[in-house]
Order: C-alpha cells, then structure tokens, then sequence
C-alpha cells in the first residue's frame, strides 16, 4: 500500500511518545528497583567475559542509569566509551570514557566525554524506548545506531537495555533497522538471534 510508510511512521512516533511517558512516570522506587535488577542481569551476563570495550549511553528521560556497571566492569580490567554525534545523520564514533573524564554534550545535549579518543566497542549497549520479541528496537528516532552498526567491522555485540514495560508485540521495523543480539531487563535475559555468546552468561527469560 502506498501509505504503508506514512502509517508506519505514525505508529513509530505514537509508540515512541507512549512509551518514553510510561518510563517517566514509574514511581521513583519502582524504577529504581527495575534498574537494580537490570543491572544485576548485565552483570551477572558480562562479568565471565573476558574484559574488552564496552560502549554505554549517558541516561537521559528516565532510562536505565548503567553507570554503576560501567565502574564495575572498569574496576574488572574493561575500557568503557560512550557515543558520540560528530556529523549529522553519519554514524557515530565512540569516545573513551572513564568516571573522572571531562565532559561535554553533543549536538541534542546529551553529556559526552570531551576527548578525541576514540576506541572500537566490543559490546555496545543501547538505550531501549521499545522493542519487540524478534529484537528490533526503537530508538528516539535519529537511526544513528544504526548507521553505526551498518559499517562497524567487526559488528560489536549488541545488548538492549530497559525496563519490561518497552516489549511490545511489534515495532513495524523499517528496511534500515538492525535487530539487537540480545535484549536485558528487570526480568531477565532475551537471546535474540542466534550469536556468539562465548564467555557470556545466558539465562534466557
């Protein structure tokens, strides 16, 4: 149908505004407790692999704050880095973070390490607004990610991260959507397609 674009457009935004209220209107203690367990499963699912890069976004309208994983996994002998919009509708670069780094913001304000370090993520973890069972996810709507993930060689893994309250039957993924490796919440661990998971530890929800 020639309005299928158009519809499915609608839908993404609709989603997307539904559910980034939904996130923001968790009860303070409900989303902390969610975080937690969040968190928990990322780390009790990392922390057997061998230590590598791993890329994480600062947590911006109530998303899930992985910093406190990130001072774990850096105290565990892992370099951490965040991403980092340099060019319009280009794919990112990733900048080397620690706790101590200066920062500054990038172009839609979101706190970045000021640095021209650059590494290569092994694992990227990505910010869920939405997702659905076959793991494509929605974002806030720029594609940077997957952009990125497009012409990354090697392909990093990728792991969502939210709260349950982001699965969804469906997301109506469009032709430049990347589906993730693997999705974690509060409830658990989603192994979305098959991937390495060496040194991983998977116990699917």
């Amino acid at each position: 149908m020639a309005d299928q674009p158009a519809q499915t457009t609608v839908f993404r935004a609709a989603l997307r505004r539904e559910k980034i209220a939904a996130r923001q209107a968790l009860p303070e203690e409900m989303h902390a407790l969610a975080s937690a367990h969040t968190l928990a499963h990322l780390s009790q699912m990392l922390k057997p692999r061998a230590p590598g890069v791993i890329a994480f976004c600062w947590p911006v309208r109530a998303e899930v704050d992985c910093r406190p994983l990130m001072l774990d996994l850096i105290r565990a002998g892992w370099q951490a880095a965040m991403p980092m919009v340099t060019t319009p509708a280009a794919p990112m670069e990733f900048r080397a973070w620690t706790p101590d780094a200066p920062m500054t913001t990038d172009p839609f304000g979101i706190p970045v390490p000021q640095t021209t370090h650059c590494v290569t993520p092994a694992v990227v973890l990505l910010p869920l607004v939405a997702a659905d069972p076959t793991g494509y996810r929605l974002g806030y709507g720029g594609g940077y990610f997957d952009r990125t993930l497009a012409v990354s060689v090697p392909r990093p893994l990728t792991i969502g991260v939210g709260f349950e309250l982001a699965i969804v039957p469906d997301i109506h993924p469009e032709p430049h959507d990347i589906p993730l490796d693997i999705i974690v919440t509060e409830t658990g661990v989603r192994l979305m397609r098959s991937t390495d998971t060496s040194g991983l530890s998977i116990s699917s929800v």
